[in-house]
């Protein structure tokens, strides 16, 4: 049976071409900074997205615990969404690591952190608070994209109060194909912004963080501290090369794909909410682990959640999706 994995877009394989070119690239030793392949990479991107210089490493959060860390110092702290996974997802790694407080905020409805309440919670120079120094966002935000206004306003923000601004940009590039816009439109507000290239885009392994040449001189520092120093690394930034230049723009089938699946769900009579990208949620309530044990039997692979995510990628095809529209009309009639 063919399974058809709708947990992540984590759970995709490298493609044929993305095999052959992890196959023929040329390598070095990173720690030495002799990789040329991971060069090429971290120039490629760094430039493309506006930013000095760039940093390889093994995953997302990394990426995102060296970016705080390297904005804030011991005692700093940064605001971010209740929802964040910065926040929520990554273990506690700043706080835990850097001992950087995190100051959560409740997200909006479209992702977004008011901001309002972001300069509310801004602390006042004054030894009693921890220091106020980063406004961390994420696009997109439970498959939800922030517009470019509202980046553009919260950059004016940060700036009148004195705070870096940092993109966890785990699914960047799906945000911009939402928005037709070229990535920098999205990445030029921040000062510095992690890209996460085993998601949608496919590859195996690894994030990109970018920003000034002082902040990735840091953060490659903090890198070899936390244990992300890798040798012969070519291997998978050849992966992530050839994702953004061969598997962006299919990033739109996706959307597709998830659009479909919602609409066919909410006909079946299922709370959907509305799908903007890769990620249909629905309600299933207390019928969560009913429901993904029925799939299972079907060979779909869900999690069990009273609000199911659902995420599209490059290995469900549009067949496939039909299989599972099927398997919830079949759950939903007993």
């Amino acid at each position: 049976m063919t399974v058809i994995d709708l947990r992540s877009d984590t759970v995709t394989q490298p493609t044929a071409g993305m095999r052959e070119a992890m196959a023929r690239a040329p390598l070095g030793d990173d720690v030495y900074g002799e990789d040329p392949t991971v060069n090429h990479l971290e120039s490629w991107l760094a430039e493309r997205l506006g930013f000095a210089a760039a940093l390889f490493v093994p995953s997302g959060t990394m990426s995102n615990l060296l970016g705080l860390m390297a904005h804030c110092d011991r005692g700093d702290e940064y605001i971010v969404g209740q929802q964040a996974h910065t926040y929520k997802y990554e273990g506690g790694g700043a706080a835990v690591l850097g001992s950087i407080q995190p100051q959560p905020l409740d997200n909006q409805a479209d992702g977004s952190l008011d901001l309002e309440q972001v300069i509310g919670a801004i602390k006042a120079d004054d030894f009693h608070f921890a220091r106020t120094r980063l406004l961390a966002l994420e696009n997109t935000m439970q498959g939800k994209v922030l517009s470019l206004d509202y980046l553009a306003a919260a950059r004016r923000v940060t700036r009148e109060n004195g705070l870096g601004l940092h993109l966890d940009g785990a699914r960047l590039y799906n945000a911009a194909v939402r928005l037709g816009v070229d990535a920098r439109e999205i990445t030029q507000h921040f000062d510095s912004v992690s890209v996460c290239l085993s998601k949608g885009l496919g590859a195996p392994v690894g994030s990109v963080l970018c920003g000034s040449d002082e902040f990735i001189a840091k953060a490659r520092r903090l890198r070899k501290m936390v244990g992300g120093g890798m040798r012969q690394a070519g291997l998978l930034a050849a992966a992530g090369l050839y994702a953004l230049e061969h598997q962006v723009e299919r990033l739109a089938e996706d959307h597709a794909h998830a659009a479909l699946l919602g609409k066919a769900l909410g006909e079946l009579g299922f709370d959907v909410e509305p799908v903007h990208t890769n990620m249909v949620y629905v309600q299933i309530g207390k019928r969560a682990e009913q429901l993904k044990a029925f799939c299972a039997e079907r060979g779909i692979v869900l999690s069990a959640a009273p609000r199911l995510r659902m995420v599209t990628h490059l290995d469900v095809s549009a067949a496939q999706l039909e299989k599972v529209v099927t398997a919830f009309a079949e759950f939903g009639a007993r």
